[in-house]
């Protein structure tokens, strides 16, 4: 089996056609110099498809300029995507997490060219993809070319992500620092709703978090904790301090025991530092991780996404503010549902009381145009700085009442009255 040649960016993108299909690396792992040598390759094309989720960095095919070259699909927006895609210039895909790879594997979306992000190859050949795993590897799998950058800076990881160079169609070699994204200092809100969370997690809890202060704030209130486990989508550096006192172990964990399983990683390089070549680190394609016969198989999963707004009856916007397409559907329902059906799992949804303008996120009435992510039959908890509502079960009153009294003081009676008004619920 032979490794691929060396070459330049652009002689390896001189591959692509009008017409094609192309998928790009996720996060951190976005291949910067991959991406601007198709950029300048498709100002002399047409209607090349771009796929991706979630990435970090420069998006130069993703401008007014380019669309008569591009059809950008997101199956997640990132902040970098918000503006084209809602001006218009690129495009939505709702669809789970979980379900991503089977897109490309089944042919629903044929890629022809999927651009990568690995590791050099090892004495034997093989490369990692590092810190994206999720539908990369799908992807990888299905495409008709493969380019990867090889750099000497991404992490050399475990699980799905070790791929024999022979499978790929050209190397472009670089040396560039890895994207990194540090969740910032946790104000007094984010404590207080960590805290509030930390409640719920039990000793033994196998858990899900993403990225941002109120997850690393979950993780810091963990230090009295034992024998937790991880199966997450992603995670950040908030794991590694609870990692090195022995609090997260995966020992009591049904599957993938003793491993953190995660389908990409977003950090800093004191992350990606920690996860080379650790044995712990299991990167798994998001068809597994996400999968809800995965979730359930561990002990009392432990989930905590976030949300836009949440109505009095339990709905949960995650991926719109009203009309304006912010994210995604993601991995949310994957976990909400794999933590509802674990053995003594908790699905969380957990998020500040106001906005940072003061506006409430518990209202009446989701905005019009919200994408309802987690319906009201899936929400269990809710859990703002004021408190944790616990629905499951509840009839539409005990929840009105619940989400009621974890809303900001300030907009409590307001929402008194417009259940009244809206449903005939008097508190």
């Amino acid at each position: 089996m032979k490794a691929p040649n060396y070459i330049s960016a652009s002689e390896a993108l001189s591959i692509l056609k009008s017409g094609d299909n192309v998928f790009i690396q996720t996060a951190a792992a976005a291949p910067q110099q991959l991406i601007f040598a198709m950029t300048e390759r498709g100002k002399s094309l047409q209607n090349v498809s771009v796929y991706h989720l979630h990435t970090e960095g420069a998006t130069p095919y993703a401008t007014e300029e380019m669309t008569e070259h591009f059809n950008v699909h997101c199956f997640f927006i990132g902040a970098n995507m918000r503006a084209s895609v809602n001006k218009g210039i690129a495009d939505y895909i709702p669809v789970f997490m979980s379900e991503v790879p089977a897109l490309f594997r089944r042919g629903i979306i044929k890629i022809n060219v999927a651009l990568l992000h690995v590791s050099p190859p090892d004495e034997h050949g093989y490369c990692s993809l590092g810190v994206s795993v999720d539908a990369a590897l799908a992807a990888m799998e299905s495409a008709q070319n493969i380019i990867a950058q090889v750099n000497p800076n991404m992490p050399r990881t475990f699980g799905s992500s070790i791929i024999h160079s022979s499978k790929f169609t050209a190397f472009v070699a670089v040396n560039d620092p890895i994207f990194e994204a540090d969740s910032g200092q946790a104000n007094e809100t984010d404590i207080k709703i960590a805290e509030n969370v930390a409640t719920l997690i039990e000793d033994g809890a196998t858990l899900q978090l993403g990225i941002g202060k109120i997850p690393n704030a979950v993780l810091s209130k963990l230090q009295n904790h034992k024998q937790l486990g991880v199966h997450t989508e992603m995670f950040s550096d908030g794991i590694i301090d609870l990692v090195e006192k022995g609090i997260i172990t995966g020992e009591l964990k049904t599957i993938n025991k003793g491993k953190i399983v995660s389908a990409f990683i977003l950090g800093t390089r004191k992350l990606y530092d920690y996860v080379n070549d650790n044995p712990m680190i299991e990167m798994r394609d998001s068809a597994y991780v996400n999968n809800t016969y995965i979730i359930r198989q561990n002990p009392k999963v432990t989930a905590i996404n976030s949300a836009v707004e949440v109505d009095i009856t339990g709905q949960v916007c995650a991926d719109s503010i009203g009309s304006y397409l912010y994210s995604g559907v993601g991995g949310q329902m994957d976990f909400i549902r794999g933590a509802s059906l674990s053995e003594g799992g908790k699905p969380i949804i957990a998020m500040p009381a106001v906005t940072n303008k003061g506006v409430s996120k518990i209202v009446c009435q989701l905005k019009q145009g919200s994408g309802v992510v987690t319906t009201r039959a899936h929400v269990h908890y809710i859990v703002t700085e004021y408190g944790v509502a616990d629905l499951y079960g509840k009839n539409i009153k005990q929840r009105v009442r619940e989400l009621i009294e974890i809303a900001h003081p300030n907009n409590r009676e307001n929402l008194i009255k417009e259940a009244f008004n809206t449903l005939k619920i008097m508190i």
